[in-house]
């Protein structure tokens, strides 16, 4: 009844973006959320790739606290140890030096950096790929490659190209001199966890070295450790002009960066561009938190482990046609069921997912996920798709 209540409520006071959600989620603890009914369920969602230690963390619980009793704010008139240090750590994770970062707070945001950072080669033409996402702004959206959600805020920005993803061929045509930037994702989470060829960053990297124009990975939903390394682009052994991330950097605090490596590091000079909460001192807390607690712990053997684990299981499960995706991001392609009835009937069940598009289901849960919690939603997601209920 309470969460009917909220429906009401979100419904008369929270503009229609987002239609009215059927749950009020109120509390949790690391996989485990509790909704204003007092039910339970085991968060396989993570706020979408975000939460990447669970609910209410120790460490970031701890982080934030202290930081919060200390120093709340500060403009970018002034720095503040936090963001250097957390600077030095997210450049250090490149694995190159010279690296520098602007901070802002979201995925959209480090993406329209990326794209005035671009226009700072003197080029303006840009190209991305087809069923990509990137964002929701303008210019994040005119990136984005998906119609249904540019159609009805045309016009967008000029001179953007989509290409089918994961088709170099289709690249290498429309790559010129003229090309300021190529963003691409190492998987398209949004558009159902598509996986590109094995040599596609690779071939990519050469395409935009002969032409000169940045290659921009926009490692939102895959970065932070989600694949089982920190981009996401790393099996590839390609190195990125820019970096761009969000979701997970901030271990569930509003936290976004585009890292510049190389000459790209260089390209934005004072007065260029700005973002008023950018780097805060309490989320590069709990950035700091993270990623302290993803290395100490050696996080990301353990996802790369579990994920192996996942899309094996998986696959084997009647009903289930195909399992893409690395580490913890994965898309469980559906035969005759419709990703948004399992969705619901696994909420009925205590588990949440997303439906990522009408025949995939998108899993994204935190990095501190356990094996017997894997195990359980196997098998509550066999009996679902086998039974119905």
């Amino acid at each position: 009844m309470r969460n009917k209540q909220y429906g009401i409520r979100w419904t008369k006071t929270i503009q229609n973006n987002y239609g009215t959600p059927s749950i009020t989620l109120v509390k949790g603890k690391g996989l485990i959320v509790q909704d204003s009914e007092g039910k339970r369920y085991l968060d396989f969602l993570g706020g979408i790739a975000t939460n990447i230690l669970g609910h209410a963390h120790p460490s970031i619980v701890s982080a934030v606290s202290k930081q919060v009793r200390t120093l709340s704010h500060v403009s970018n008139l002034y720095s503040h140890p936090n963001a250097v240090a957390l600077a030095e750590k997210l450049g250090a994770c490149t694995g190159t030096k010279g690296a520098k970062v602007f901070f802002c707070q979201s995925g959209a945001e480090a993406n329209e950096a990326a794209i005035k950072l671009s226009r700072k080669t003197g080029r303006s033409h840009i190209v991305a790929t087809q069923g990509s996402f990137h964002g929701r702004t303008m210019g994040a959206l005119s990136l984005t490659g998906q119609p249904s959600k540019r159609e009805p805020f045309l016009p967008l920005l000029k001179n953007v190209k989509h290409v089918p993803f994961g088709d170099i061929e289709a690249m290498r045509r429309c790559i010129s001199k003229k090309t300021a930037m190529v963003i691409v994702e190492p998987i398209m989470g949004e558009a159902g966890v598509i996986v590109p060829p094995d040599d596609y960053l690779q071939q990519l990297r050469q395409l935009c070295d002969k032409s000169g124009c940045l290659l921009v990975i926009d490692a939102v939903q895959t970065g932070m450790g989600r694949t089982g390394s920190w981009f996401g682009y790393e099996y590839s052994g390609i190195t990125p002009d820019v970096i761009t991330v969000a979701k997970g950097l901030g271990g569930g605090l509003p936290l976004g960066a585009m890292i510049a490596l190389g000459k790209a590091a260089d390209l934005f000079q004072p007065g260029e561009h700005g973002s008023t909460f950018g780097g805060n001192p309490i989320t590069t807390a709990a950035a700091l938190a993270a990623i302290k607690t993803i290395e100490s712990k050696k996080i990301l053997k353990k996802v790369q482990k579990q994920g192996r684990f996942l899309i094996q299981e998986l696959a084997m499960i009647e009903g289930v046609q195909q399992v893409r995706g690395a580490g913890l991001l994965i898309g469980i392609e559906l035969g005759s069921a419709t990703a948004q009835e399992i969705t619901q009937k696994l909420l009925d069940r205590g588990v949440l997912v997303n439906a990522a598009n009408p025949t995939t289901i998108r899993i994204a849960p935190a990095l501190i996920v356990s094996d017997a919690q894997i195990k359980k939603f196997i098998t509550i997601f066999r009996e679902v798709l086998s039974h119905g209920n």
